[in-house]
């Protein structure tokens, strides 16, 4: 019987990827630094920061925290007029709420968390939200997770992950839960060796909780 199920938030539950992308894509322009969608899902997989890339043409580091902060806020505005949930989302949430507890174990700020699950509609749907503030080492090490198992009180084994990237399947699978993986506009094509299913839409959840 599954007790719990832990969300990763951008890409799963709020459509987010393409903000961020944007977002960072239009600030490394004002470095001359050309953010191909190719190079952003590299970048997000990899350990390094986005901002590198700006670091590596000579910029200071006071010119890349203003360049980032920049950034940051236009994203934060996007989330507060555009962000949407991803589809399907909210009636699958509406078929689990009551079933089976739930909660978002994400690498975002939890301002950011909160402007996106307001404008989406998703705030009232989670028992616990694990944010960036809330952890030192972030996915793909295990922290996020063992963090929310720990805050939950709950078994890795009573739990399901939903993953849309390797290193979020990584960081669960480290800490022991099986994961599902949906895959979404950038990281479809990716292996995701070691999930217990990939799906096309988060629609299938439900049906395939029964079968774990």
């Amino acid at each position: 019987m599954i007790e719990a199920i832990l969300w990763d938030n951008d890409g799963v539950l709020v459509d987010t990827e393409e903000i961020f992308y944007s977002a960072t894509r239009d600030a490394l322009a004002r470095a001359g630094v050309a953010l191909t969608r190719d190079l952003f899902v590299e970048r997000v997989l990899s350990p390094g920061s986005f901002f590198e890339l700006v670091e590596e043409r000579g910029w200071t580091e006071a010119h890349v925290r203003v360049l980032r902060a920049s950034r940051d806020a236009a994203y934060s505005e996007m989330l507060r007029s555009s962000c949407k949930a991803m589809e399907g989302v909210l009636e699958t949430l509406q078929l689990l709420r009551g079933k089976t507890r739930m909660a978002v174990v994400t690498g975002s700020f939890r301002a950011d968390v909160d402007l996106a699950h307001r404008r989406s509609g998703l705030l009232d749907f989670f028992e616990l939200i694990v944010a960036r503030e809330d952890y030192v080492e972030f996915k793909p090490h295990p922290e996020p997770y063992l963090t929310a198992l720990r805050l939950l009180r709950v078994a890795p084994e009573d739990c399901v992950a939903v993953e849309d990237h390797p290193n979020g399947l990584k960081s669960a699978l480290a800490a022991g839960l099986r994961t599902v993986v949906i895959p979404n506009r950038l990281t479809r094509g990716y292996a995701f060796d070691g999930a217990s299913a990939v799906l096309d839409s988060v629609n299938q959840i439900p049906a395939l909780l029964r079968t774990l």
